[in-house]
């Protein structure tokens, strides 16, 4: 048993939750030796304080430790900015230029995001892997390096395999040893020390009386699903800090910032078919929040329409409302032992055959198959507005809002021709 206090303070990790105190072992187990890391968690969890440990307990300490954000380089300079490049390689390549591999020789290189790598690049990264060599770009001299490689990594990887967009072999490579970081949601009694210790920094920092949690807004945080997990906390203090009067936060305070709504995504990452929330990767969390949108539409849709045909079970409905329960119920979706009889197929004189209070049955049977594509769309184009607009066209803070990489993101703003 590892005495975890002293890396923790050395570190700033604050936490006992048993899943965080396991993986800082195994950093420290895995640490003296050269094999490879793959850490596995959430975006926002500190997946970065575990390549930091392996390295300062290493036999490497004192040499260079670089990160790379693999999400964050262009696709075309990445080979680049890893494996440096001769001289003339490409345009722009003026002169002969170092790449990470080369300038972190007998380190530590963290591969942060490595789920984003191009295929090409994988194949290079698999390489030096297996034999400590690579080429820069334009070059056909072979070089060696001795470098210690931790990689993270927020997506599904075993997905990204069967998709294509992931070498198997490149993953059993990095995948020596994994290292899983639990979300935020499971640390609930970590939440109010993470809390606390914000508080006090913040305080410090803005020179501002210290801000505190109400008994209230302590079980409110704790029952937030935080699904920008420790980052998303971070934030949330900071603002709190800075722009609350009262130094006290209650629940209602709290609601302000954080709504109840959105908790949503993150409890049916936990709860659909007991997968780990952690395999689920960041575009999925987008459509989780889109589909709760459209659900609460619907259902807002189902009960008006109820409501006007018990008010009205024997008179004649209007043009409007014919129109509104056609969208709704469409003909092939109706039971016939339902509300409604549609006659030859049509929404014409809808006739009431069994009792008014009946239900119209689970809203994913009766949802309009051919409207679902567009108003996905819809509704991903005006949250990622949404957050662009809230952080000032600040890419790398809309992305963590939305819980996407900035790749993504970049990929979706270009898709939906928000450059400008």
């Amino acid at each position: 048993m590892f005495d975890l206090q002293p890396i923790k303070t050395r570190f700033g990790i604050i936490g006992n939750f048993p899943a965080l105190n396991r993986a800082i072992e195994k950093a420290i187990q895995v640490a003296p030796t050269d094999i490879s890391v793959l850490v596995v968690g959430e975006s926002g969890t500190g997946k970065e304080f575990v390549p930091k440990i392996i390295h300062s307990e290493s036999r490497r300490k004192h040499k260079n430790y670089i990160v790379v954000n693999c999400g964050a380089i262009p696709e075309g300079t990445i080979d680049s900015e890893l494996f440096g490049h001769e001289k003339g390689a490409f345009t722009g390549a003026t002169s002969t230029r170092k790449g990470y591999f080369e300038v972190a020789d007998g380190g530590t290189i963290f591969l942060d995001e490595v789920g984003e790598l191009p295929l090409q690049t994988q194949v290079r990264l698999l390489r030096v892997l297996e034999s400590g060599e690579f080429m820069k770009v334009g070059s056909s001299q072979v070089q060696k390096t001795d470098v210690r490689i931790v990689a993270a990594t927020n997506v599904n990887v075993m997905k990204a395999i069967r998709d294509g967009r992931f070498r198997e072999d490149l993953y059993y490579r990095l995948n020596t040893v994994q290292i899983d970081m639990p979300p935020l949601r499971e640390r609930k009694a970590d939440i109010h020390l993470l809390f606390r210790k914000f508080a006090v920094d913040f305080a410090e920092k803005y020179r501002m009386p210290e801000i505190y949690l109400s008994a209230d807004g302590v079980q409110y945080l704790e029952n937030y699903s935080f699904p920008g997990n420790i980052r998303q906390l971070r934030n949330l203090v900071e603002q709190v800090t800075v722009v609350e009067q009262n130094r006290e936060i209650n629940a209602k305070k709290l609601e302000e910032y954080i709504p109840m709504n959105a908790m949503l995504p993150a409890v049916v990452q936990k709860n659909i078919s007991g997968i780990s929330s952690s395999e689920f990767h960041s575009e999925r969390e987008i459509m989780y929040k889109i589909l709760f949108d459209m659900r609460n539409d619907i259902n807002d849709l189902k009960s008006l329409t109820s409501e006007l045909i018990k008010n009205r079970q024997t008179e004649e409905l209007s043009h409007q409302e014919k129109k509104l329960i056609n969208r709704i119920y469409q003909p092939e979706n109706v039971n016939p032992n339902s509300l409604l009889y549609f006659e030859q197929n049509q929404v014409q004189n809808p006739t009431i055959i069994s009792n008014p209070n009946e239900d119209f049955g689970d809203v994913e049977e009766i949802e309009a198959e051919e409207s679902k594509p567009l108003s996905l769309q819809n509704h991903e184009k005006e949250l990622i507005i949404k957050a662009l607009e809230k952080y000032k066209g600040r890419r790398n803070k809309a992305a963590d809002e939305l819980g996407i990489s900035q790749r993504t993101l970049y990929r979706k703003i270009k898709e939906y021709g928000l450059e400008d």
